[in-house]
């Protein structure tokens, strides 16, 4: 039996490209990058190139009839990637355009095998072969057909043992019909989108030969750096997560920084949990996640918060100066952005980054109602789904994640979250807003904590200058859910 021949992988240079390539780039590989204009196909060939290309292994951009070098370059160069040191040492450019308008498909392909034999090139970059195309129909009797040139020179090239790019402007609806596809290993598919105000970027590998690769469509950002890619992260329904940690007497308890609620919560939250944090606006939900996260910094447990809406140093109280200290000291990594055009995946990236880097065990999003807002419209659409992979994601990293929501204090419609994402969660804190005495009050209390048994008090509870406490039951009234608080005419009597 004849042994199996591994293919090596080259990186691509491009953040999360990799990732959804399924390891990096096959050697010896024949490519298609596509998309309409504007999507960055020749910034992506070019990041491609420059972290592949060396002095052993140099690399050749052939341009077509599409810019010319010189004014390629010039705006190219502004990329951080961009290696001015590498030009003419280890990449050429060539310009192809007499070929192309004299000579024909015949004569392009021999300038292009020429100067691969003659370079020994390993990276081969050909933008845009669309016009290519343009002159195959405008050419003479005896030249070959555009699918039998891009076969052709597919052959030479991988027997020069070189991997190859052909670049060009399609439409999504032309890559599905064209033979030309057919040919090639790989398919890289660019599109973008404007949707009201936002603009967003999506990458697809429509195909790559030899290798499982990440399917669907993945958010990019055209940045100083190039593009980076954001991994679109895969949660099949049920999928089962990393267990939190536990020891002899059951899951390992994080204190939330109030005795009261942890009282409530049999202990404090389990590690792991995912728990929704839901009330109206000013219940102090802000406060509660910050006193959250200060108190596993107090212990050594770094932590990461993401806010979406007011900065914590916008906020006097002491447990917002605290978090900054904290936040100052690298204990708590702080992650603040108010974009339309975000995406979950992105965020997630920075998140999972972060908590990498800090080595997290607290995550706080805050809030859900803000992320929604950031996010493109296209990805509120299927916010749910989203954020079930984003929870699913960070909850199987085994840090804990407490996320708050705004909810409208209306008493003849009870709900304990927002987009019915309830279920999505391990436990529910809920707050509401109660008129008591002639008084605004606030009480709080435990909906669910899934697997465990919690307190099922309505409990009072303050905000003052040094934080929230918690405070006595109000077991001795009814009908506090429904906005109309009395005295309890009957004895409560504990379920049997």
């Amino acid at each position: 039996m004849t042994e199996r021949v591994p293919i090596r992988r080259l990186p691509t240079g491009v953040p999360g490209l990799d990732d959804i390539l399924g390891g990096g780039l096959p050697e010896f590989s024949f490519n298609l990058i596509v998309g309409a204009p504007g999507t960055g196909k020749t910034t992506l060939a070019h990041q491609i190139i420059f972290a592949s290309a060396t002095r052993e292994r140099p690399g050749l951009f052939f341009t077509l009839m599409g810019e010319p070098p010189l004014k390629m370059l010039r705006y190219q160069q502004q990329f951080n990637f961009f290696d001015v040191k590498k030009l003419n040492e280890s990449i050429r450019f060539v310009s192809m355009a007499q070929e192309v308008r004299t000579g024909g498909l015949a004569e392009v392909l021999k300038r292009i095998t020429r100067e691969v034999e003659s370079t020994s090139a390993a990276m081969v970059m050909v933008d845009s072969f669309r016009s290519i195309i343009q002159a195959a129909r405008g050419g003479t009797a005896g030249q070959p057909d555009f699918q039998d040139f891009v076969h052709e020179l597919g052959i030479r090239l991988t027997g020069s043992e070189a991997t190859t790019f052909l670049v060009g402007e399609y439409q999504p609806s032309e890559n599905e019909s064209n033979p030309v596809f057919t040919v090639a290993d790989g398919l890289i598919s660019l599109y973008q989108t404007v949707d009201r105000d936002s603009m967003v970027r999506k990458i697809k590998i429509e195909k790559m030969r030899g290798q499982a690769t990440i399917p669907g469509l993945h958010t990019f950002r055209i940045t100083d750096g190039g593009l980076q890619v954001f991994p679109r992260t895969i949660v099949s329904p049920g999928e089962e997560v990393r267990p939190p940690a536990a020891h002899a007497s059951g899951p390992v308890r994080l204190s939330t920084g109030l005795d009261a609620l942890d009282e409530m919560l049999g202990g404090g939250v389990p590690a792991g949990y995912s728990v929704l944090l839901a009330g109206p606006s000013g219940s102090g939900k802000t406060l509660l996640a910050t006193e959250f996260i200060c108190s596993g910094a107090r212990g050594g447990e770094p932590g990461v918060i993401a806010v979406f809406e007011k900065r914590p140093r916008e906020n006097s109280s002491s447990a917002a100066t605290e978090l900054n200290a904290f936040v100052r000291d690298g204990r708590v990594g702080l992650i603040h952005t108010r974009p339309l055009d975000l995406s979950i995946d992105e965020t997630l990236h920075e998140l999972t980054t972060m908590i990498g880097r800090l080595k997290a065990k607290r995550v706080v999003i805050d809030s859900l109602s803000g992320f929604e807002l950031a996010l493109a419209p296209t990805f509120r659409e299927d916010f749910r789904e989203s954020l079930y992979r984003m929870v699913t994601a960070l909850t199987s990293m085994g840090v804990t994640v407490l996320m708050t929501a705004e909810l409208e204090n209306r008493y003849t419609d009870l709900r304990f979250s927002p987009h019915d994402t309830a279920f999505l969660t391990d436990a529910i804190i809920l707050q509401r807003y109660l008129e008591l005495g002639g008084q605004l009050r606030r009480m709080m209390t435990v909906v669910k904590l899934r697997g465990s048994a919690h307190s099922k008090d309505l409990r009072l509870y303050e905000i003052a200058d040094d934080g929230l406490s918690v405070g006595a039951s109000l077991a001795e009234y009814e009908r506090l859910l429904l906005g109309d608080p009395r005295p309890r005419s009957t004895p409560l009597t504990e379920v049997p």
